[in-house]
């Protein structure tokens, strides 16, 4: 059975360097980014995202994201899965649980996710999750 639930998450902190300089001032960079979560998801995450920026000023990004809490009174860490962008000052991800990185009392979580962020406020995450038997 799936729930379909919401959480907040709020940036933490953020360590970004470019790792290549591309013509046009674009450039492709690698951001190290902690987390706190509430609601749905409490507990704390770390992220790091590959980004390539474009000339514009947009980005698109991917990244994995190692989260430590609790879903539905249950307790472990599980791995997420980003693909997102980045324009007119909001990131929008999608993300989905990577399936057997779950830990704990979260071995069997599965789920998806999206959420759109502006900067420095929290986000709301839409999240539906459900825990496989034997999985």
């Amino acid at each position: 059975m799936t729930t379909n639930t919401k959480c907040t998450f709020q940036i933490t902190g953020w360590d970004e360097k470019t790792y290549q300089e591309i013509e046009g001032s674009a450039k492709l960079s690698l951001a190290k980014v902690t987390q706190s979560y509430s609601g749905a998801i409490e507990g704390t995450s770390s992220i790091e995202y590959l980004m390539a920026y474009s000339v514009h000023g947009t980005a698109t990004f991917v990244g994995l994201e190692r989260v430590s809490g609790t879903v539905d009174g249950k307790t472990g860490t599980f791995v997420l899965q980003h693909v997102g962008s980045f324009s007119e000052g909001k990131a929008r991800s999608s993300w989905s649980i990577v399936p057997g990185s779950g830990t704990g009392a979260l071995a069997n979580l599965r789920g998806k996710g999206n959420y759109v962020a502006g900067h420095g406020e929290p986000a709301e995450v839409l999240f539906a999750y459900s825990f496989e038997p034997n999985a």
